[in-house]
């Protein structure tokens, strides 16, 4: 996809989504961690904050695990927030100690720890959203994953594209309306590096062998799986809030 064709299919659509999440007042607190959804999401919300008028800071977390790794991550995160001009912060959590605590798995943990984190950090700097960066390819991963460990309806919703996270903070997705390739496209058009972590690759997670094997199976039978989930996630978010479906 070129620059010009991006521009003129992408872009208005996320500009369109992306303000029914957000807008004049808003003090949004974007979650990144380097990869390429959550930098792309960090360029973008910079750009809409201008046409939008709302404040704008970018907060990563340290989980305590992976070692250097990690540290080289949030080192690249300070460094690419200071080459643009946003506020950063960063907090440094003990994820395995969580995980042992509340009897958690790894990941689990790491994801509790995370967003406990974020909420200390929302709280510190005023935001009242939290911006993270799923994509439409999430979401069809997660109810993919949802109907592998058993769910009921709620499950079937997959992701939201807003929740509350705590008193006067909500969580908000303005990336759920692409995809990653479009996500990836985006960072190639604009010219935007990112990280890459090799636990994405690992397929003793579920959700990694999901999206590795089980999503391009079920593409060479139905090359639009990927939304069809997300339509149907869609669809149910919006019966479980009582609105009509599409």
């Amino acid at each position: 996809m070129t620059k010009k064709s991006f521009n003129a299919s992408v872009l208005p659509r996320m500009r369109k989504f992306a303000s029914r999440l957000m807008g004049r007042g808003d003090a949004v607190l974007v979650g990144l961690s380097g990869g390429a959804d959550s930098v792309c999401l960090l360029h973008f919300l910079q750009y809409l904050s201008l046409e939008k008028h709302f404040r704008l800071a970018a907060a990563h977390i340290h989980h305590g695990l992976r070692g250097k790794d990690a540290t080289a991550d949030q080192r690249f995160c300070r460094q690419l927030c200071q080459s643009w001009g946003i506020e950063f912060l960063t907090l440094q959590t003990d994820a395995k100690k969580i995980a042992e605590q509340h009897h958690l798995s790894p990941e689990h943990g790491a994801r509790k720890a995370r967003y406990e984190a974020f909420v200390k950090l929302a709280r510190r700097w005023g935001a009242n959203k939290l911006a993270l960066g799923h994509q439409l390819d999430d979401q069809a991963e997660t109810v993919l994953l949802n109907l592998l460990r058993g769910t009921k309806a709620k499950g079937l919703a997959g992701i939201p594209v807003r929740r509350p996270l705590a008193k006067d903070l909500e969580i908000v997705r303005p990336l759920l309306c692409i995809t990653r390739a479009e996500t990836e496209a985006y960072l190639q058009n604009n010219g935007l590096g990112h990280i890459t972590d090799q636990t994405n690759f690992d397929d003793q997670y579920t959700r990694n062998w999901i999206r590795s094997a089980l999503l391009p199976l079920l593409e060479t039978k139905q090359p639009q799986i990927k939304n069809h989930l997300a339509l149907i996630a869609q669809d149910m978010e919006n019966l479980l809030a009582g609105k009509s479906p599409r």
